[in-house]
């Protein structure tokens, strides 16, 4: 009984407390959350479709073109490219095409990039940006050969170079390179 002469004071209390008007919170000021950056600000200089012509490393000559835009209302850069003109030998494949997304796991981790073409090759690639006008795509580790795609801007022109890294070795070798301007 004394516990429950205890909290009398403050049963009784609560119906007062109750029908006293609160006092409004302080108003503070409201805030807008800020905006996200735009992920891929800094490849726009990719954005837009480019004639690729080949150049040294190979010995096809091929005239292609690729389109870098953003899709899927922003989340995702894709690359999607075809051979418009192509003399190569046998080995060579001219009737290619392959699509590449670049993306984002979650918002502000690192971009990662995978690749598809038409002859079934599939490459995950990690993404560095060494300078405002380059990208370069690194393949992950793994029993076989390591691509590296790189892409740099110089002005009004686009050059690329797919390269790659034999199992054991710290060289890497060109397997095609090309150049362009933008259309």
């Amino acid at each position: 009984m004394k516990f429950l002469s205890c909290l009398l004071p403050f049963l009784l209390a609560a119906p007062i407390m109750a029908q006293t008007p609160a006092q409004p919170p302080a108003q503070s000021p409201v805030q807008t959350p800020a905006q996200p950056a735009d992920p891929w600000q800094s490849l726009s200089f990719l954005q837009g479709s480019w004639e690729a012509r080949t150049g040294t490393g190979s010995s096809a000559q091929v005239v292609g073109v690729y389109t870098f835009a953003k899709e899927l209302k922003g989340h995702i850069l894709s690359r999607h490219g075809v051979v418009a003109n192509c003399t190569g030998p046998d080995s060579f494949d001219c009737q290619h095409s392959d699509l590449l997304y670049l993306y984002a796991d979650l918002p502000g981790q690192p971009l990662k990039a995978i690749y598809f073409d038409n002859e079934g090759h599939v490459i995950h690639y990690g993404i560095t940006l060494p300078d405002p006008m380059t990208i370069v795509f690194l393949s992950e580790p793994g029993p076989g050969p390591r691509f590296r795609l790189t892409y740099h801007r110089d002005g009004s022109t686009m050059f690329g170079k797919f390269q790659m890294q034999p199992p054991g070795q710290d060289t890497w070798t060109s397997y095609l390179e090309w150049s362009g301007a933008k259309q």
